[in-house]
């Protein structure tokens, strides 16, 4: 068996989006000394190195990836619909933004945020009548079904969902409730 380096600790941790701190506290060793060990700056006795790939080992196979958490099949709307037919799609399932996907393919996202806007400053029938298209914004980022709970985390800091693809298609939708929902498992 081959004793793994400095580099391969730290690849491997950051695959599973863990923090050095994360995997000090699973290892039961410190921070600092993880980091000293990342950085090449110590080497550290066999027991302590066992307890940090046991710790690594423990977490890749209780890994959550975006599979796990998504939510299916993807309830989404075109870019023909119109904002009357996704404010009542949205209030069907409960979802306050929804993927715009033509063809399959994710074009743009709608949320109940561009809606509430309109209505500050436009008549409700023209909103309501209006096409999808003309109010979309930016499409969900993409990620594999493997892809981890850390990479989705980080990602939903900044969008309001990630979409699933797999092999060109859309196959499930994960939102900041997703991962919320982990707490009560």
């Amino acid at each position: 068996m081959e004793l793994p380096t400095p580099e391969s600790i730290k690849r491997r941790r950051m695959k599973l989006g863990l923090t050095q701190s994360t995997l000090a506290e699973k290892a039961r060793v410190s921070q600092p000394l993880i980091a000293r060990i990342e950085a090449g700056d110590v080497d550290p006795r066999l027991s302590t190195l066992r307890s940090i790939i046991n710790a690594l080992d423990e977490m890749e196979k209780s890994r959550v990836t975006a599979k796990d958490l998504m939510t299916a099949p993807v309830i989404a709307v075109s870019t023909s619909d119109t904002i009357d037919h996704a404010v009542k799609l949205m209030e069907k399932h409960g979802f306050s933004q929804l993927p715009v996907i033509d063809s399959g393919v994710p074009v743009g996202s709608i949320s109940e945020n561009v809606v509430v806007q309109a209505m500050g400053s436009e008549d409700l029938s023209s909103i309501s009548s209006s096409k999808v298209r003309a109010r979309m914004e930016d499409s969900f980022p993409a990620v594999s079904p493997s892809t981890s709970m850390g990479t989705i985390s980080h990602l939903l800091e900044s969008y309001h969902a990630v979409l699933v693809m797999e092999m060109g298609k859309a196959i499930g939708v994960i939102t900041k409730y997703d991962l919320m929902r982990l707490l009560n498992k």
